[in-house]
């Protein structure tokens, strides 16, 4: 049976793509097989677990069940793409750093950008989130290290 390929074009960390893709790939597979990006990890493969979140036109998605060539002329953002040579780490990044919210890493690329969006979502509603609210946000990433207290104090410091 003959794979059908699809011709897709996207913005990757803000560098145009172009790329031809089989209909079943899914987008952690085109990010880390293909595209070589490895800050995006596989983790339940079953949209559980958060470790592969990234942005796709500013909002968080599990790349482990979002196919490919749905990618098509969408904006992709992956860990990777927040750094630069001026910021090398982000506001996020920093926070969860400064406090202590990183330990074995596993799960960081995803929380990351899950609070990125999340955080994007409350500048653009011009909403100050409470404890609660944070908590909520980050319910679909799971940390088997921090217990999740420090990793809401770094969200916390951001607003």
């Amino acid at each position: 049976m003959k794979t059908i390929k699809h011709k897709i074009s996207f913005k990757l960390n803000g560098e145009r793509i172009e790329q031809e893709v089989p209909s079943s790939l899914l987008l952690i597979d085109l990010i880390r097989g293909t595209l070589k990006l490895k800050g995006t990890k596989p983790g339940c493969l079953e949209g559980e677990c958060g470790a592969c979140t990234v942005l796709i036109d500013g909002v968080g998605i599990n790349s482990c069940l979002y196919l490919a060539l749905n990618v098509d002329g969408k904006s992709v953002t992956t860990v990777e793409g927040l750094a630069s040579n001026e910021k090398p780490l982000s506001d996020v990044q920093n926070s969860l750093v400064q406090h202590g919210a990183v330990q074995c890493g596993f799960c960081t690329s995803g929380m990351v950008m899950n609070i990125h969006s999340f955080k994007d979502k409350c500048d653009d509603d011009n909403m100050t989130p409470d404890r609660e609210e944070i908590k909520k946000s980050l319910e679909g990433n799971i940390c088997r290290c921090t217990g999740y207290v420090k990793i809401i104090d770094a969200v916390e410091s951001l607003f």
